[in-house]
């Protein structure tokens, strides 16, 4: 049997097969709300048989997003779309999953496919940006406003009301984002954070805020339900974090009740020297888990783009899952003809029975 399209259960969850849509921001909300547009683009995805689909990093705070255009979960008002795109993803046999993230130092700006511009408070559409300490993520950006004890308090506050939301919207898994040089990994690098307070210094005040807001969730998010966290498993610089650390890490998330580290790297600093190639993010997931030996689920991320390749990770046991990104957006279908490579059964709906005999 394929390993990739085997069923794995997480705790009450059970995902069909191995394969999740990593999330990729669209740009394409209005003042944080999901549209039809996001309906149809993440219902394709469940309909050609992801094992899981999860939304883009969906922003806690109306400061804590990317771009003008991102997915917002700061205001009830936002669950009613989402209802619906959850309704869909689980008719569809998917498990329908959300990035809960701040942006930090790298937000407010104006984003669309590959062009960003950065945004000043003063101009249109703009606002000010927070990070753990008052440095800009590159020349052209603003420079944030360091945050005080009561921003950080009101930050995971914002991440456990946006986990409700996410609860009540029908979501069956969170991802924590702390990744790509984002909040919360603003607060775990050594780059990026220079307090002098407990969150700051060594790594475990580094990563304080990121368990006070796992404590702050788990008290919202029932305990049947998976909570992922996406890291940065190296900001690819020799002063930054590191794979030990990211092991390290790991281990803690595993013993604070997480269930599914996704590993990705980079995004910290912006001149940082990443080697990239097929699967080039691997090498780190494959640390991790065996570093854990299996006290927690791993996925993989980073040009993963066809079934074989897919196949042989989960068989060599460098991952449980699968997060695929490009790919999903060349070929919302891909699992679809995966399976039918690796002489698996397809999760093909019913309607489209007729093209798989």
């Amino acid at each position: 049997m394929s390993k990739l399209f085997s069923p794995l259960t997480v705790k009450s969850i059970t995902f069909r097969n191995r394969i999740i849509t990593s999330p990729m921001c669209m740009y394409m909300a209005q003042d944080g709300f999901a549209t039809d547009w996001h309906l149809v683009h993440y219902g394709s995805r469940a309909m050609g048989g992801a094992g899981a689909v999860m939304l883009e990093a969906t922003a806690v705070r109306a400061d804590g997003r990317i771009g003008v255009g991102d997915l917002g979960i700061w205001k009830d008002e936002h669950t009613e779309m989402l209802t619906k795109i959850t309704t869909f993803i689980k008719k569809s046999g998917s498990v329908p999953a959300i990035q809960l993230a701040h942006a930090g130092r790298k937000g407010s700006t104006w984003a669309s496919g590959r062009d960003s511009q950065p945004l000043m408070p003063h101009d249109e559409n703009g606002w000010k940006v927070i990070a753990p300490s008052a440095i800009a993520f590159s020349p052209s950006m603003q420079t944030p406003r360091e945050m005080s004890l009561s921003d950080i308090e009101q930050v995971q506050q914002a991440f456990a009301d946006a986990a409700l939301r996410a609860l009540t919207a029908g979501f069956e898994l969170i991802e924590i984002h702390s990744a790509h040089g984002y909040l919360i990994n603003e607060f775990l690098s050594p780059i990026p954070n220079k307090r002098t307070d407990h969150y700051g210094g060594s790594r475990e005040n580094r990563s304080r805020f990121l368990f006070e807001i796992i404590a702050k969730i788990k008290e919202v998010w029932p305990s049947h339900l998976p909570i992922a966290v996406r890291i940065s498993a190296t900001d690819w610089m020799d002063e930054g974090w590191t794979i030990d650390d990211s092991i390290w890490l790991s281990n803690e998330l595993s013993q604070s009740g997480i269930d599914i580290v996704d590993v990705s790297t980079g995004g910290t600093v912006p001149d940082a020297k990443i080697t990239v190639g097929s699967s080039y993010q691997l090498p780190f997931a494959s640390a991790i888990k065996r570093a854990l030996k299996d006290r927690l689920l791993i996925g993989t991320v980073g040009l993963i783009t066809n079934a074989h390749q897919a196949e042989t990770i989960l068989v060599n046991e460098d991952a449980d899952f699968i997060f695929m990104g490009r790919e999903f957006l060349r070929n919302p279908y891909f699992p679809l003809a995966a399976a039918g490579e690796l002489r698996a059964q397809p999760p093909v709906p019913k309607p489209y029975e007729l093209a798989f005999r």
